[in-house]
């Protein structure tokens, strides 16, 4: 068994969003117990590092990931599909916006705007033509309030392992989530 240094139990429960407090009251130790381990200025019995890490595992079931979040199936476009195909994508799955992926990996995004705004008929253009910039990527393993920030920013953001897509989430999901 590999212990926890004092650096990897305080980067833990920072990760997890935990105060120093919160931490000792889950672990059932004082908070200044808590404050001394991480500071390296005491090594805790291993009864007690062994409720610190429990509390650590316990409160990191309940963060909520992007995995937890995302949908695996992801309805998208490719770069040299004909932007009517993707008119017709959007019109079939009443969305407003796909991701364009070219052999798994985000490249861009083409919305109906993206498309008006192209002006005339666009039609029989590739997509490449017309996107916009991809959405971002984030870690199956990225927290629900990184990819909230992002979504302030962008229209939904692309769940990627080892750079290939393997789920997207929206505002829709973050909503469904918090109701």
């Amino acid at each position: 068994m590999e212990l926890p240094t004092p650096q990897d139990l305080r980067e833990r429960r920072n990760e997890l969003g935990l105060t120093q407090s919160a931490l000792a009251e889950a672990a059932g130790v004082s908070q200044p117990l808590i404050a001394r381990i991480e500071g390296g200025d005491v090594d805790p019995r291993l009864s007690t590092l062994r409720r610190i890490v429990n509390a650590l595992d316990e409160a990191e079931g309940e963060v909520v990931r992007a995995a937890d979040l995302m949908h695996e199936t992801v309805i998208s476009v490719a770069p040299d599909d004909a932007v009517a195909d993707a008119v017709d994508l959007m019109e079939g799955e009443a969305y407003s916006q796909l991701p364009v992926l070219q052999n798994g990996v985000p490249v861009g995004s083409i919305s109906q705007s993206d498309v008006v705004q192209a002006g005339g008929d666009v039609s029989e253009l590739p997509v490449s033509e017309v996107m916009s910039e991809s959405f971002p990527t984030v870690a199956p393993d990225a927290t629900v309030d990184e990819i909230r920030n992002l979504l302030d920013h962008y229209k939904a953001v692309m769940v990627t392992d080892g750079g290939e897509t393997v789920g997207i989430i929206t505002e829709a999901d973050i909503a469904a989530y918090l109701s």
